[in-house]
């Protein structure tokens, strides 16, 4: 019933399908779960829209192993424990002019002076400048032994000087790098992209692409059963059967959904209450029942698609005594924007007052509701959160959510064990030894409570049946690419 409304929202502008239709592929119509919440913003939840689109691109990119590789620096080398040399290749950015040191320094400098500061450089300072005619020399305060793998995030995408021009603002229109152009945002309702000729990669094979922002799961998986859509993200467990077993894709991730449990302030200031709530839980459920085997019950904060968590994963330290609760009342939120999420929250209701405590259910689409949760307005919040998409480093989520200084800490924890051990972590430069050292951090954290993993998802992609080239990535970083058309 949902479908009809969507009539019509994907049509390509102008005649970009039929103009080049000689030599590439048609636009891409894409339904994409997360309407902007900050104006497009690289620094915020944003950045990510930007990148699945193919809009965006920092020095470095990770890929399918979790290694940096090459983006805009063609190559880099250390020098000392703070300084890191990288060479540019020849690009441009899309508004014509040339990506030269200059730019990337004062693209990033922008970066590192954002209010808040970027998921990726929570805990972290750094000064970029120009070097030479090719090379950006990066010093940061502290040794930083994985920059390039920060330096791939979305949030750290490098931009046009116009896209300063504005004070307050960052302006990703006709200023990135990428293969596809902003060309136009309708608000938090849809955008459209345009490809980008000179791309350093290539042509992309798609003329460009026409975004829809689809909050409603059901609306999407219609969108693409009635081919209204070519892509559609984060298609519903409940309608993944609907779907022709051709048209859909499932990609373990390194996404964990998790209960955050508000230490601050309010009822879970009491970590005898936050223990009683974690006892309550049963993962189980909500791994077969809402998720519908789609995903494995919470082992902790790094799941399945991280490989060598489980064989390093210790018990959680610190934990206390499990409270009583005695009708204590908690408010409870998420965000429908996933669309397991609210069931998964009416799951835990249930098991919740079950066990004692009073539960007001809380549901809004993200960008309502984001500012609130930063703010420790709850006193328990169900996120579904990518643990590896702000550097492709395990310690850099520990140190943005966990943290006391951290930008994206929901669950207001501030502890000194904890800060510590992802301050080890943090300065430890040997591979193995930072993956001891996380999953040691990993540990402080699960022992306070605050976080209690629920379980670890699969996504479900819609693809339509003539479409070829998507990018079904596992740090939900990238959907569209050069090789993308219909």
């Amino acid at each position: 019933m949902l479908a009809p409304a969507l009539a019509g929202c994907f049509a390509s502008n102008g005649g970009s399908e039929t103009d080049d239709r000689a030599d590439a592929g048609s636009r891409l119509r894409v339904a994409l779960a997360f309407p902007p919440a900050e104006k497009l913003s690289p620094y915020g939840a944003d950045a990510t829209i930007l990148s699945r689109l193919g809009v965006t691109e920092g020095l470095t990119a990770l890929d399918a192993n979790g290694t940096a590789t090459p983006a805009l620096a063609a190559s880099w080398r250390r020098e000392g424990d703070r300084t890191w040399l990288f060479t540019l290749r020849e690009a441009t950015f899309q508004d014509g002019s040339e990506v030269t040191p200059a730019a990337v320094a004062a693209s990033l400098t922008h970066a590192t002076q954002a209010e808040p500061a970027p998921a990726a450089l929570a805990g972290v300072t750094l000064t970029a400048k120009a070097d030479g005619a090719t090379g950006v020399r990066i010093t940061t305060g502290d040794p930083d032994p994985i920059l390039p793998l920060r330096l791939s995030s979305p949030s750290l995408a490098v931009l046009a000087a116009g896209a300063y021009d504005k004070k307050d603002d960052v302006d990703p229109v006709g200023t990135a790098t990428g293969p596809f152009e902003l060309t136009k945002v309708m608000g938090a309702t849809a955008a459209s992209l345009d490809r980008y000729d000179d791309y350093w990669g290539g042509r992309a094979q798609a003329t460009g692409i026409d975004v829809k922002f689809v909050a409603d799961g059901t609306a999407r998986a219609n969108a693409l059963r009635t081919e209204q859509v070519d892509l559609a993200e984060a298609i519903p467990v409940s309608q993944a059967a609907t779907l022709d077993k051709a048209t859909r894709e499932a990609t373990a991730t390194t996404r964990t959904t998790s209960l955050l449990l508000n230490s601050e302030k309010g009822p879970f200031k009491d970590a005898a209450l936050r223990a009683a709530a974690r006892q309550a839980v049963d993962t189980s459920v909500l791994a077969k029942g809402v998720y519908e085997g789609y995903a494995d019950v919470g082992a902790g904060i790094y799941g399945p698609a991280v490989t060598w968590a489980e064989g390093k994963r210790t018990d959680p330290v610190g934990r206390v005594k499990p409270g009583k609760p005695q009708d204590t009342p908690i408010k409870l939120a998420t965000y429908d924007n996933r669309p397991e999420l609210p069931e998964v929250a009416q799951v835990l209701k249930q098991q919740l007052e079950k066990a004692g405590f009073a539960v007001t259910l809380e549901v809004r689409e993200y960008s309502r509701l984001e500012s609130d949760a930063l703010a420790g307005k709850f006193d328990a919040f169900v996120l579904a959160r990518n643990t590896l998409v702000d550097t492709g480093d395990p310690v850099s989520v520990l140190a943005s959510d966990y943290t006391c200084d951290g930008g994206y800490n929901i669950g207001q924890l501030c502890d000194k064990d904890v800060d510590q051990a992802v301050a080890k972590a943090e300065r430890t430069t040997d591979t193995a030894e930072r993956q001891d050292a996380a999953m040691a951090a990993e540990a402080r954290i699960l022992g306070s409570d605050a976080v209690v993993p629920l379980v670890h998802q699969r996504i479900i992609t819609g693809v339509g049946t003539s479409v070829s080239g998507e990018i079904l990535d596992p740090y939900e970083r990238t959907l569209v690419g050069i090789g993308t058309r219909r």
